[in-house]
């Protein structure tokens, strides 16, 4: 209940002294006290009582109004039996600290106050206690989370990519979840369109692997009950999440079945299909990283699910490029993943025969997508076929060492001596070795070409004339 609701009680017959335009502020309890500092005992958002018998001077009212502004308090009702009035100086120090101050009758007890109070703050929460629970039936009945966000109103609940999961469809998605992804802390308020995104699961749960919650208005000026009911909102959409993650075992045993080399017949998937298969070096486990998978992959019928660790997706592939459709849903993810990002692979089109060797090549191209440094690593079918194929299977000590001895003399140089040595270099290789073509590329003449190449072979000991020394180098450049 809010302070203005204290007018509308007859037996009561409060007047308003001062603060008048304070009276929106909730009542979470009702407190009587005759200490000069009663601020320990408070915890905020209280109707205070008292009759004054702390107050031996104008000095005194200062000092105990300063202490309820200081505790949060929401407002005070006072009378001094003894003096037939309340004193001017309490008056003032009300109005200093902007405290509402009610003048309660002389023929009205505190317990009176009391009792009417309490009685309106419990038929409330009663009330609020049958809505919780008429929420929950209709989820339980399953009405899903549809019935529970209308009975919210003006709510949406989405997946971290925009995609809308229950509610009518808010007016910029895409803005909605770039906000939630990238917010440095939760709720956060959206400015342009007025509405505040608070999480579903728990703290140091990754954004990318959350659903949240769309509101509207600035969750920083939400009343306590809002907070309340936007938690307990977050609690049963979490339960819904987990309870239809259990209900999905199809796609395991789709994936398990593919995998064992079983054959799997048409049904929920239609072929042909691709498979995906994603692997995260930060901390995200393996549920979390099913689930950014999901997000991630296009359309409503792939099978998501876990192989050796991995997060593997068979996704029906008729008109669909699988491989860019999940490079820009992790991209745009990428916010809200935890530091080391993610690496996937993408397989050629398979048909319902091949779909363990779409899973081993997805496999492979992930492995390989790991050895880059990107945030988000998505490695076609097609590169697999290439010399780095072969340098995905050399141990990293070893493709480390083969990288320093070659480019580390050239690398020290250019900062040395503010060249362009490794710059030069690879224009060099992508060129054949052609020299005009180089110049022109580097915007240089032949003769500064040959002199930089010619440095470059004096500090590595090699010999860019021969085929060997050639790969070399353009090996060392790929593992770069």
């Amino acid at each position: 209940m809010k302070l203005r609701s204290l007018l509308a009680m007859p037996g009561l017959r409060l007047e308003v002294v001062t603060g008048e335009e304070e009276l929106d502020r909730p009542i979470r309890w009702v407190v009587t006290t005759d200490l000069l500092d009663p601020g320990r005992y408070l915890r905020g958002r209280e109707l205070v009582l008292t009759g004054l018998v702390w107050r031996t001077g104008p000095a005194d009212s200062e000092a105990f109004v300063r202490a309820l502004a200081d505790a949060g308090v929401s407002g005070l009702a006072a009378w001094d039996l003894a003096l037939g009035a309340i004193p001017g100086d309490l008056v003032e120090a009300c109005r200093r600290h902007r405290m509402p101050l009610f003048k309660v009758p002389e023929d009205v007890a505190f317990a009176t106050v009391t009792e009417e109070v309490v009685r309106h703050l419990s038929g409330a929460r009663a009330a609020d206690l049958t809505a919780v629970l008429d929420r929950h039936r209709r989820l339980v009945e399953g009405t899903g989370l549809g019935a529970v966000v209308d009975l919210v109103g003006h709510c949406h609940v989405l997946a971290p990519t925009g995609r809308v999961v229950a509610g009518p469809p808010p007016a910029d998605p895409a803005a909605l979840a770039r906000a939630f992804l990238t917010a440095p802390r939760l709720p956060h308020h959206v400015p342009g369109l007025d509405t505040s995104v608070l999480p579903v699961g728990q703290d140091g749960t990754p954004r990318a692997a959350d659903w949240f919650i769309a509101l509207d208005g600035d969750a920083a000026g939400w009343p306590e009950e809002r907070h309340a009911l936007a938690g307990e909102l977050a609690a049963i959409v979490a339960l819904e999440r987990a309870r239809l993650r259990a209900e999905d075992r199809s796609s395991q045993e789709i994936l398990d079945a593919a995998f064992a080399g079983d054959a799997v017949a048409p049904g929920r998937l239609s072929f042909p299909v691709v498979a995906v298969a994603a692997s995260a070096e930060g901390p995200l486990r393996p549920g979390e990283l099913r689930t950014v998978l999901s997000e991630a992959v296009p359309g409503p019928r792939a099978a998501v699910g876990m192989v050796d660790g991995e997060a593997v997706a068979l996704v029906p592939a008729a008109g669909v490029d699988v491989a860019a459709a999940v490079q820009d849903a992790l991209d745009f993810l990428s916010p809200g993943l935890p530091e080391g990002g993610i690496a996937a692979g993408v397989s050629d089109r398979a048909m319902a025969s091949g779909l363990r060797g779409a899973i081993e090549e997805a496999r492979y191209a992930r492995r390989l997508a790991a050895t880059r440094s990107a945030p988000v690593r998505v490695v076609r079918h097609d590169e697999l076929s290439t010399h780095v194929l072969l340098l995905a299977s050399v141990p990293d000590d070893v493709r480390q060492m083969f990288r320093v001895r070659l480019l580390d003399p050239l690398r020290d140089y250019d900062e040395v001596h503010g060249s362009d040595l490794v710059r030069t270099l690879e224009t060099f290789l992508q060129n054949s070795g052609s020299w005009t073509r180089c110049a022109e590329q580097l915007h240089l003449h032949v003769n500064s070409v040959r002199y930089r190449i010619q440095r470059i072979q004096d500090l590595t000991g090699r010999d860019l004339s021969r085929l060997e020394d050639r790969v070399d180098f353009f090996l060392a450049l790929r593992l770069s």
